[in-house]
Parts: C-alpha cells; sequence; structure tokens
C-alpha cells in the first residue's frame, strides 16, 4: 500500500520510467505506483493486446493531466528493433529518469530433463532481456550524467534450489551485472538498484508452480508468497533512496544468512531436500 507520506510528496512528478515487463505482475504493479506518485511511464511488452490493457488500467491512477502512459511492444531481447523504437519515444517526451528491467520468466525442471535450449531461452530472458534495454539507454544517461536503472533479480540468485538449475544462474548474472555497472557508472551519476524478490503471486509463478518437480513443491510449501505490491512498495522506496540492494519481504535475512552462515543454509537446503524425497518415497541414501 502506498504511504500517504509518499502520496504527498508526490516524489516522482515530472519524472519519467521506462519499465520493461510491464504488462502485469511486478512490472505492472511498479507502473501503477509511479503513477499514483506523480509519474509518467512508458510500458514494455511483447504482447501488444496484454500491453494495451495494461495501458488502459494504467489510465486510472493518473493524479495529473500532465501525466502520461506511453507503451512499446517489442521483444525486450531484440536489440535491433527495441532501439528505434526507445529512440523514438525520447525524441518524443525526453530521456527517462529510470529504467526499471522486470523481464523474466522460470520454467523449472529436473536438470536431466533440461535441454541446452532451455539454457540459452533462460539467458536469453533473464539476462539479455534485462541487458539490451539498459544498453540502449546507457549512452543517454552516460551523456546527460544523470538517470537510474533497476534490475529484477530473486531470492534464487544467491540461494540455489532443486529445479531452478537453468534459473538461478542467469539471476546471478544480474547481480553481477549490477555490482559492475554500480562501479563504473559511479562517475556519471548514475545510480543503480536490485532487487531480490521472494515468491510472488504472479501468472509467471502460476505456470512455475505447475512444473516445479515435485520435491521443490513441497520444500516451498513453508515459504510465504508476497503480492507484487508487497515487492513493489520497497522497490520504489529503495530506489527513492537510492539503494543498491533491495530485500523485500523474507529475501532481507535470506541474504543475510546466506551471506554470513552459508554452511548452514547448504545443510538446511540438503535436509529439506531429503524430506521431500522421503515423502515421495524416494531413496534418501547418498
Amino acid at each position: 500500500m502506498t504511504s500517504k507520506k509518499l502520496l504527498k510528496q508526490q516524489p516522482f512528478k515530472n519524472k519519467m520510467a521506462l519499465i520493461c515487463g510491464a504488462s502485469e505482475g511486478i512490472g505492472f504493479a511498479t507502473a501503477k505506483e509511479i503513477i499514483k506518485l506523480g509519474g509518467s511511464v512508458c510500458i514494455n511488452a511483447r504482447r501488444e493486446e496484454k500491453l494495451r490493457e495494461a495501458k488502459e488500467k494504467l489510465e486510472d491512477f493518473k493524479v495529473e493531466e500532465a501525466q502520461f502512459i506511453e507503451s512499446i511492444s517489442c521483444d525486450a531481447t531484440n536489440r535491433e528493433k527495441l532501439k528505434p523504437l526507445i529512440e523514438k519515444f525520447i525524441e518524443t517526451h525526453g530521456i527517462p529518469d529510470l529504467l526499471i528491467n522486470v523481464v523474466g520468466t522460470a520454467l523449472p525442471n529436473y536438470i536431466e530433463k533440461y535441454t541446452l535450449d532451455d539454457f540459452k531461452q533462460h539467458m536469453d530472458i533473464n539476462y539479455y532481456g534485462q541487458l539490451v534495454p539498459t544498453l540502449i539507454l546507457l549512452p543517454h544517461f552516460q551523456e546527460r550524467k544523470r538517470g537510474h536503472i533497476a534490475f529484477v533479480a530473486s531470492v534464487a540468485a544467491f540461494i540455489g534450489l532443486i529445479g531452478y538449475t537453468a534459473y538461478t544462474p542467469t539471476k546471478a548474472a544480474i547481480v553481477g551485472l549490477a555490482e559492475t555497472l554500480k562501479n563504473e557508472l559511479s562517475p556519471y551519476n548514475i545510480d543503480i538498484s536490485v532487487v531480490f524478490p521472494p515468491d510472488t503471486d504472479t501468472a509467471t509463478f502460476e505456470r512455475e508452480n505447475r512444473m516445479k518437480p515435485e520435491e521443490c513443491k513441497l520444500i516451498s510449501e513453508r515459504a510465504g508468497l508476497l503480492q507484487p505490491e508487497e515487492v513493489v512498495e520497497p522497490l520504489i522506496e529503495g530506489i527513492i533512496k537510492k539503494k543498491f540492494y533491495i530485500t523485500p519481504g523474507e529475501a532481507g535475512w535470506m541474504f543475510w544468512a546466506k551471506r554470513h552462515f552459508p554452511k548452514l543454509v547448504f545443510n538446511i537446503l540438503e535436509k529439506d531436500l531429503k524430506k521431500a524425497r522421503k515423502r515421495l518415497g524416494k531413496s534418501t541414501d547418498y
């Protein structure tokens, strides 16, 4: 829920955000929050119909007539097609103040059932889908010497769990990208943030649950499920405060535990896996 203090302050008034992967879920909730806080947005997604529906819904949250909501229907991994569309937007509206990369997917499976193409697909969407918009906007941010880029990683970026062998490395790569850019772009006054959502109630997560290995389903039973708004609230506050690591919900203590007690975390995960396999009648002698 948007705080009354932020609603009163309108911290994004006269600012623009380009949000890639914004037709639903965390991306849509982020666009909604920025609009409620006085900003304008350009939302990007592949499916034109979903994007049109999202744009219509977002209109209801405008607080001033001067705000605008634009959309770009394009695969965020396709630099050749996306770049001229973003450049055209910039010609019309100017350089965005924020780039928020939410593009991502997860297709859980057992390692032996993945093909090499499955790994490439995860990397293409989860890594290049956030890298490409960044590379397009970066020269504008560098020339202006101002901007803010936010990446959406995952708790899976620092905790590897059965079923996510193709997904976790891509989110770890996003963190590596963010950390490198934070250092390299500091002379340009470009801020970087990376958010680590735990399990979040989105259409993507619903599909994940249908595909998860049975052990993974059992291990995940005790984990909580955040709503997209519960991820977006700390994300927006983190962007306003120019925080680098943003850890919604239980991600905070999980991040701390993995950094300070990695062996303990590994032991807990291994015990959880053995318990799950035992419940499924599978061997635990290994």
